[in-house]
């Protein structure tokens, strides 16, 4: 009986112990924003896409362990063109030529893995989700406190072509010249999450 009694304390010591240790925040999507950048041999593009939500997992409040973030394709908007040509860029991105948004209007990113690289840096390795397609990526991200939460910040290139975006792509079409738009596009990330 003092066997079992005594074991059973230290479960409850153990649970205690870790009770608050480690949980998930969620993503504040007001508070977050990815903006993108795309160059083809002409010049290039930029604009953003909000997110649709998320969480991330961290130990004792302070170290990222894993993570989910979802993107809302159908808010990807152009911010160098104006009026007709803005929304011409913008309606053909939504197309099946880039990222199909009526069939696949969310993209998402799961963190496999974190790797701390110092103070509040980290080599990050997850899983990108694309137009159905998912594809392992790695990244620096820098995660640091901010209020109540966390910012987490991060300069992402991604091979479109990968993920089916072919568009303008000399990988599959021959003879564009001017007209190639570069397979890598960029993610510049700013997500709040608490």
């Amino acid at each position: 009986m003092t066997k079992l009694f005594i074991t059973f304390i230290l479960i409850i010591v153990n649970v205690l112990n870790g009770f608050g240790q480690k949980g998930d925040i969620d993503v504040n999507v007001k508070e977050s924003l990815i903006k993108w950048e795309g160059k083809k041999v002409t010049g290039q593009h930029v604009g953003t896409i909000q997110l649709k939500g998320g969480r991330l997992e961290m130990d004792n409040g302070k170290f990222l362990t894993g993570g989910i973030i979802t993107m809302d394709m159908t808010t990807i908007s152009n911010t160098d063109l104006l009026s007709k040509s803005k929304i011409k860029l913008e309606n053909h991105l939504k197309s099946d030529d880039f990222f199909g948004i009526e069939k696949y209007p969310t993209s998402t990113f799961v963190i496999s893995k974190t790797v701390p690289q110092g103070v509040n840096s980290y080599k990050i390795i997850g899983n990108m989700t694309i137009k159905g397609i998912t594809k392992e990526i790695q990244f620096m991200a820098i995660v640091m406190k901010e209020g109540d939460g966390v910012r987490v910040t991060a300069d992402i290139t991604i091979d479109r072509s990968q993920f089916n975006v072919r568009y303008g792509s000399s990988s599959f079409i021959d003879n564009l010249g001017d007209k190639t738009i570069y397979d890598n596009f960029n993610l510049s990330v700013s997500i709040f999450a608490h």
